[in-house]
C-alpha cells in the first residue's frame, strides 16, 4: 500500500518507502547505505533520504533480468506450404479421419492457415504429436 502512495515525480524517498516499493529488507538497505553502496541525504534524526534513481538502478534492473530469463520463449512457426502437411496428407501418412486430426488440432492448439480450399498445419507439430503412435 506504501509503494503505491508515493509519487513517481519524487526524487527522494524514505527507508520505509524504498523497503515496500523494491522488496527489499530493511537490514539490507541500511548495511548498502552503510557500505557507501547507496548514497543517502540525512535530513535529521529519522529522515533518511534515499534517491528514488539509485534504488532503481541497483534493484530493478536485476530483477527485471531474472524475469526476463524466466519468459518461456514462444514457438514460433512456419506457416508455408512446403513446411506444413494439409490436413489429406495427415489422414494418408498417419491413417487417421479428418475429424480425429481436427479434434487434435483444436485440443493442442497446433496452429493452422487456409490457402484456399487447403488446411496447412506445421509439420513439425504434427509429427511430434503423432510420431509415438507410429513407433
Amino acid at each position: 500500500a506504501i509503494a503505491r502512495q508515493v509519487s513517481d515525480i519524487r526524487e527522494y524517498i524514505s527507508v520505509k518507502e524504498a523497503v515496500a516499493m523494491f522488496g527489499v529488507e530493511r537490514s539490507t538497505l541500511y548495511r548498502l547505505i552503510k557500505l557507501g553502496r547507496i548514497p543517502v541525504i540525512n535530513m535529521g534524526t529519522r529522515l533518511t533520504r534515499i534517491k528514488r534513481s539509485e534504488m532503481e538502478r541497483l534493484f530493478l534492473n536485476k530483477q527485471e533480468s531474472i524475469a526476463e530469463k524466466e519468459k518461456p520463449v514462444p514457438k514460433t512457426y512456419s506457416l508455408e506450404p512446403e513446411d506444413c502437411y494439409t490436413i489429406t496428407e495427415i489422414c494418408e501418412k498417419y491413417h487417421i479421419n479428418d475429424s480425429s486430426v481436427w479434434a487434435h488440432v483444436r485440443k493442442y492448439s497446433i496452429p493452422s492457415r487456409q490457402i484456399g480450399n487447403y488446411v496447412y498445419v506445421p509439420k513439425q507439430e504434427i509429427d511430434n504429436l503423432y510420431k509415438s503412435e507410429v513407433e
